[in-house]
């Protein structure tokens, strides 16, 4: 795969991965309210489940790919409209408060927080969508099998999210008071809009 292609990819995956979702107020609640170590656990088993997701993705739309041109065409515009679809969601969320209570509670194992976050990453539909909707469109004709060049960006995503994720665990005390920030809450609203449209754009736009 081109150099570029990847970087462009992670660029893409690092600015959805650092707004405000449910995965990273998650991982974000849970290492203010009961550690960073809780917030890293649970962000390698997040994590973990954006592989599981990617090679469903993969070895499926690949195999779509190969086989007609037609039908790739129908998921590509399909995974465009759930992109300008998420965006659109995106532009009409309202500000939220989060809470953060302190909880007095045995700490659980790694393995224990692990599970707790594989299983809400796997088991959540809208996961595979997005990765259905984001990959086709970074996939180039090439001598790599075109599998294998979503496995590589999957792990890429997996990767960068992890290290975020982790970030955001150790740093949890200090980016808490963020979150709540009117400011902070509307340039990242703003972004995530924008670039949710560019990627349903792209993906419209792109060619097999």
């Amino acid at each position: 795969m081109e150099a570029q292609v990847i970087l462009s990819f992670l660029g893409a995956a690092v600015l959805l991965t650092i707004m405000p979702g449910p995965d990273n107020i998650f991982v974000l609640t849970e290492s203010v309210t009961k550690g960073h170590k809780t917030g890293i656990a649970v962000s390698v088993g997040l994590c973990a489940g954006v592989m599981v997701h990617t090679i469903a993705a993969a070895t499926g739309i690949s195999i779509i790919i190969q086989k007609s041109a037609l039908v790739f065409s129908v998921i590509k515009y399909l995974g465009a409209g759930y992109l300008f679809f998420l965006a659109y969601k995106s532009y009409k969320e309202k500000r939220q408060i989060v809470k953060f209570e302190q909880v007095d509670e045995v700490q659980s194992g790694f393995w224990k927080l692990f599970r707790k976050g594989l299983l809400m990453n796997v088991l959540n539909p809208k996961v595979s969508l997005f990765f259905i909707a984001l990959l086709p469109q970074f996939v180039r004709e090439s001598e790599v099998p075109y599998v294998w060049q979503m496995i590589v960006l999957g792990a890429t995503f997996m990767l960068q999210t992890l290290v975020i994720f982790s970030l955001v665990a150790i740093l949890s005390g200090r980016l808490s008071g963020y979150l709540n920030s009117p400011r902070f809450w509307n340039i990242t609203h703003k972004s995530k809009v924008a670039v949710l449209s560019v990627l349903g754009l792209a993906l419209a736009l792109s060619r097999k």
